[in-house]
């Protein structure tokens, strides 16, 4: 019994750096949608055991970044135009409701907190990398969701942001979409922490993901073209 305990919480932390790797390989474009993904072969590249790639793939299956097909096993997800407008459309009502809830339920020293991000915004976002940028946005959600004070919301945009990760991603390559984002997120900040204003906050939050949507659209289907097209 003690020894499948220390195999419990070794397996643990080696599962989870697997999920991170393929995970980031999939956000990166090594793995591609539609990719088949081969035990074998991704025992070889991670070094790791078939036991481990079956966790980590059950969890990123989980998290919706690849599907499970018959007869031919777990893929990279491909997904149709319609499937990512669907998901932004659930994600922009999910963060119009956390920004409203912040403006009506968060702390005084939860305002202080989002306010100070704000002030970040310049060195960490716009001055910043792709780490820099994903660092402080996910730090602006997470403080976003626990000022709204509702731990259901909190559960369903965890999940929905595992979900669009590699959307995320693009926003925070793609140069022409700096200054927009980091104008959208101080009209969020000012409406939720400064004036407290429910209405305004759930607009700007809505706004800011309906452009990061079509974003995602015409960059996913840029990049993945030739996949789509023969589906």
């Amino acid at each position: 019994m003690a020894g499948s305990t220390v195999i419990a919480r070794t397996a643990a932390p080696l599962r989870q750096q697997v999920v991170r790797l393929v995970r980031e390989d999939i956000l990166e474009g090594g793995l591609v949608p539609g990719q088949r993904l081969i035990e074998s072969a991704l025992c070889e590249t991670y070094g790791v055991s078939r036991t481990v790639i079956r966790e980590a793939l059950r969890q990123l299956e989980s998290e919706h970044l690849i599907s499970v097909v018959p007869n031919l096993g777990p893929i990279v997800t491909v997904l149709t135009e319609k499937e990512i407008r669907s998901i932004y459309v659930v994600r922009a009502a999910l963060e119009g409701l956390a920004g409203r809830l912040f403006a009506e339920n968060a702390t005084d020293s939860q305002c202080a907190r989002l306010k100070k991000l704000g002030d970040r915004l310049d060195k960490e976002y716009r001055k910043g990398n792709i780490e820099s940028r994903e660092h402080i946005k996910a730090e602006f959600y997470t403080l976003l969701t626990e000022g709204s004070d509702n731990a259901v919301l909190a559960e369903s945009l965890s999940s929905m942001h595992a979900r669009i990760a590699m959307f995320r991603r693009f926003a925070f390559v793609d140069e022409s979409r700096i200054e927009p984002s980091i104008a959208e997120l101080e009209t969020i900040i000012n409406a939720a922490a400064v004036t407290r204003d429910g209405d305004a906050a759930a607009a700007a939050c809505e706004h800011h993901i309906q452009l990061a949507g079509e974003l995602a659209i015409a960059e996913y289907m840029k990049r993945n073209k030739a996949i789509l097209s023969e589906g």
